[in-house]
């Protein structure tokens, strides 16, 4: 999911604004990856929140909401980059984006490269949110890229409202954390899954208490590393003498402002703001 657009000369001499949008709180995983690569920038996080989870949406109302919420946040903050930190968004709406405006997309899609790469058993599966796990384009990933593995799709219902609860302070449920990633562990003869990919960006906030229920020890495969890489592709390394500008997160709802704005200054964002939009 690359694009030939790039931004404006002048980002090699000033701080770029990079904005990093997700329907919830998953996305923070991959903004924690691009600070370490570009501290010197300045975020914006957007949370959809009153359109959280993605995944109960249909296609067509999750393209038209994206695109709704985009053409507002474009249009104030003016982003040298958009990243996409969303698996369930990115496998639908990137080629929408893409021709409506005219900068850099980023996007999350699932590592099935790297993970098939890595395989030694050819066992992978993929943890991902059902509307991930029913894409074509999950599917052409597979054709293309699985190397001959076993690849075992996973559409989790749960996990992101878990691993959300989990980020507000609540004690992580266990038990029910066990049972949605229970499918991921495929033994065959003496061949069991040794790699999983966790194809959405809530994910990798539970990956120690998934270590912890897992029946057998894999490698979790996260792909917010190299979303951070491509980043710095589009838009040059950091500025080592540069001094970063205050980070903000929005919110399209607000509802849960207290609990999260917590949670955003624990990612070293220091202002939570609303900016209302309601879901149609």
């Amino acid at each position: 999911m690359h694009q030939t657009i790039k931004p404006s000369a002048d980002i090699l001499t000033r701080a770029p604004t990079i904005l990093v949008f997700d329907s919830g709180l998953g996305g923070l995983t991959v903004h924690r990856e691009i600070v370490r690569l570009r501290p010197d920038a300045r975020f914006v996080y957007c949370a959809d929140d009153a359109a959280f989870p993605y995944g109960r949406l249909s296609e067509d109302h999750l393209i038209s909401r994206v695109l709704a919420v985009m053409e507002r946040l474009i249009a104030t903050h003016q982003p040298d980059c958009v990243v996409i930190a969303c698996n369930t968004a990115s496998t639908l709406v990137m080629p929408h984006l893409r021709q409506r405006f005219a900068l850099p997309f980023v996007g999350t899609v699932p590592a099935i490269k790297p993970a098939c790469e890595q395989s030694a058993s050819r066992l992978v599966s993929v943890l991902a949110t059902p509307g991930t796990v029913a894409r074509d384009y999950t599917r052409s990933l597979i054709a293309e890229f699985g190397l001959g593995c076993t690849v075992t799709l996973v559409g989790s219902v749960h996990l992101a409202s878990l691993a959300e609860a989990v980020m507000r302070g609540e004690p992580a449920d266990e038990p029910a954390i066990a049972a949605e990633i229970a499918p991921c562990f495929v033994v065959e003869g003496d061949r069991r899954t040794d790699t999983v990919v966790l194809a959405c960006t809530h994910y990798p906030l539970l990956v120690e208490t998934f270590r912890r229920v897992a029946p057998f020890a894999v490698t979790w495969i996260d792909p917010a590393p190299a979303i951070a890489r491509r980043v710095v592709q589009l838009l040059g390394p950091a500025r080592p003498a540069a001094k970063a500008a205050p980070a903000v997160a929005l919110l399209t709802d607000g509802a849960a402002r207290g609990a999260l704005a917590a949670v955003f200054s624990g990612f070293g964002i220091g202002e939570t703001l609303i900016d209302p939009l309601p879901l149609h």
